[in-house]
């Protein structure tokens, strides 16, 4: 009885630390995908799992708007994301663009923003798409 008891509580924390980990929200690159020639314009598809997109200036929990980053590091993670051609914004709550890149190597990366561009805390994040224009 005492092993069927521990046994059930290992089971019951292994369920709730596997649902905690499954509940992070992360931000992704649905296409292009790593590693993928494209050609000009690109067209850029964002996805969001955990979390809701709102436009900015929606003070809202568990919501943001994507920030796409062109071939640069991630910024301050304590400051509102810059606004350039290599930290693009899209307040309206936009889930794709298409940007134009000249032929060579490109990064993309999503980041988060809240209502004021400031990343969450924990940033909400893509993995770094690596593609190549033609």
């Amino acid at each position: 009885m005492k092993n069927l008891l521990a046994g059930l509580l290992t089971a019951i924390c292994i369920t709730a630390i596997g649902t905690a980990q499954a509940a992070a929200p992360r931000a992704y690159i649905v296409s292009p995908q790593d590693g993928d020639t494209v050609t000009s314009p690109v067209t850029v598809v964002f996805g969001l799992e955990g979390f809701g997109v709102a436009p900015a200036g929606t003070v809202k929990e568990k919501t943001g708007h994507h920030h796409l980053i062109i071939d640069a590091p991630l910024p301050d993670l304590t400051q509102p994301i810059p606004a350039d051609d290599h930290y693009r914004h899209f307040g309206g709550g936009q889930t794709q663009t298409t940007v134009e890149l000249p032929p060579g190597r490109h990064t993309l990366q999503l980041l988060l923003g809240d209502h004021a561009h400031i990343p969450h805390d924990p940033p909400v994040t893509s993995d770094v798409v690596t593609i190549t224009v033609r």
